[in-house]
C-alpha cells in the first residue's frame, strides 16, 4: 500500500524517507515549484529532470550560503584581513613547479597546440598557462557533484537567479551526454572540469577537439586547451598580438597614466623613454598598436606595457593578478626566468584600512572604482593623483 501510494505521487515524495535534512523538504518544493518548470520550458526532458534531481538534497556545507530561498544575512567581507600586496601572488615557488609540467605537455601536445592555434588564433603558451592557473594541468582535485552545489546555491546562495540558470545549463550538458553525472565535478563555486567552466560557458565556449562528438573538458586534455582556446577567441583575443611587456617606465611618466583608458600607441611611449626591460626593442608589428601602461603594485613593483589581449585575459577571471600570472607564466615557458624588476616592500595593511582610504579619496572626487578593500587601476591612479596634488612625487601605491 505504501509502495502504491508513493508512485501516485511521483518524483515529490519519492525522496521523502530519505529526508534528513532541516531544509530538504522545502529544498524539494524549490526544485518542484522553480527550477523543474523553467527547466522543461528551455527543453530539458522529464526523463532527465527525473533521473539527475530525484533524490537530491542540499550541500549545506558549501561556504558562502545564506539561507532557504536566500533569506538570511549573508556572510560579511572581513574588512579587518590583511591586504594581500601583488608580490604575494608571483612566488617563484609557484612558478617553477609549473614551468617544468607546462614544457612537457607542450611537447606532447605539440601538434595540437598548432592545430588550435591555426584555428583559434590563440598561442598554446597562454592556453597552457590558464590551464595551470585554473586546474593544475588538470592534476587538481575537482571533488563536488557539480549539480549539487548549482542546486543548492540556487536555493540558498546570494545569486540565486544566476546559479538556477547555471543548474538548468548543467542539466542540458547531461541532457546532450557530453559527460555522465557521476563525472560531472566542479568546484564548490560550480567552476567544471580542467578549465573550471560555469555550465553557461560550457555550452558557448566548449570544444570538441577530438572529434569524439563529446565536449569533455573533465578528462581530454585535447578538449580542454581549446575550449580555453574557444573562450579567449570568442572574448576577442587578438591574433598575432602578445599580452604585453615588463618596462622600464620613466619618472618623467605618471603612474596616474595607468589604465586601459588610457591607451596609446606603444611608439608614443617609446617616445617619452620608456623601454622594455630586456633592452630588444618592441616587436616592429606591436609598435604602433596600442598599449596601455599596467602598475600593479604602483612603483613598487614591475611595470608593464599591456596589450588588449591582457584584457581579455582578465575575461576569464577579472583580476590583475591573474592575468598577469598567466601572461608571466606562458613567458616562462621559455625562459624561466622572473621579473627584471623586483617587488619592493610595502606598508602592511588591511582591507578595511583599504576602503577608508578609497571613502577620502572619493570624498575628494576620485573614482576609485568603488570602495571595496581592494586596489584596482582606478584606486592606484587615484592615490597618485591625490599625491601630485600635495606636492609629492607619484607613487600610486598606499604607503
Amino acid at each position: 500500500m505504501i509502495r502504491r501510494l508513493f508512485l501516485c505521487f511521483g518524483l515529490s515524495v519519492l525522496p521523502g524517507l530519505a529526508l534528513a535534512g532541516p531544509h530538504d523538504a522545502e529544498f524539494r518544493r524549490f526544485l518542484e515549484a522553480d527550477v523543474i518548470p523553467e527547466a522543461k520550458r528551455q527543453g530539458v526532458t522529464s526523463r532527465i529532470l527525473t533521473r539527475e534531481l530525484k533524490g537530491l538534497t542540499p550541500n549545506t556545507k558549501l561556504p558562502g550560503l545564506v539561507g532557504p530561498y536566500g533569506k538570511g544575512k549573508p556572510p560579511k567581507v572581513n574588512f579587518q584581513a590583511e591586504f594581500r600586496a601583488p608580490a604575494n601572488y608571483f612566488k617563484e615557488s609557484s612558478f617553477n613547479g609549473l614551468v617544468g609540467p607546462g614544457r612537457r605537455l607542450m611537447k606532447k601536445h605539440r601538434t595540437t597546440l598548432a592545430k588550435i592555434e591555426s584555428r583559434f588564433g590563440v598561442p598554446g603558451r597562454i592556453v597552457l598557462a590558464i590551464w595551470a592557473r585554473e586546474s593544475g594541468y588538470g592534476g587538481a582535485k575537482i571533488p563536488h557533484d557539480a549539480v549539487q552545489v548549482l542546486a543548492t546555491r540556487a536555493f540558498m546562495g546570494q545569486r540565486r537567479d544566476f546559479f538556477k540558470q547555471e543548474l538548468i545549463s548543467a542539466l542540458k550538458i547531461l541532457q546532450e551526454g557530453h559527460i555522465s553525472r557521476s563525472a560531472m565535478k566542479s568546484s564548490w563555486g560550480g567552476a567544471m572540469g580542467q578549465p573550471q567552466f560555469m555550465p553557461s560557458s560550457f555550452l558557448k565556449y566548449a570544444a570538441d577537439f577530438e572529434g569524439d562528438g563529446k565536449r569533455d573538458i573533465w578528462r581530454s586534455d585535447i578538449d580542454t586547451m581549446a575550449s580555453i582556446a574557444n573562450y579567449l577567441a570568442k572574448h576577442s583575443w587578438v591574433k598575432g598580438r602578445d599580452w604585453g611587456y615588463e618596462i622600464r617606465l620613466p619618472d618623467t611618466v605618471s603612474c596616474t597614466r595607468e589604465g586601459p583608458d588610457n591607451q596609446q600607441p606603444i611608439a608614443a611611449f617609446v617616445r617619452e623613454g620608456v623601454t622594455r626591460v630586456s633592452g630588444r626593442p618592441f616587436p616592429a608589428h606591436e609598435v604602433n598598436q596600442p598599449g596601455n601602461i599596467l602598475l600593479p603594485a604602483g612603483r613598487y613593483g614591475p611595470a608593464f606595457i599591456a596589450t588588449e589581449n591582457f584584457y581579455v585575459i582578465k575575461k576569464y577571471n577579472e583580476s590583475d593578478a591573474y592575468a598577469l600570472f598567466v601572461g608571466h607564466l606562458a613567458d616562462r615557458y621559455g625562459s624561466n626566468k622572473p621579473f627584471v624588476a623586483t617587488w619592493k616592500p610595502t606598508k602592511a595593511t588591511t582591507r578595511g584600512a583599504v576602503r577608508t582610504l578609497q571613502q577620502k579619496l572619493e570624498a575628494k572626487g576620485h573614482d576609485v572604482g568603488g570602495a571595496d578593500g581592494l586596489i584596482g587601476y582606478k584606486t592606484r591612479r587615484s592615490i597618485g593623483k591625490d599625491q601630485e596634488a600635495g606636492g609629492f612625487f607619484a607613487t600610486c601605491w598606499i604607503g
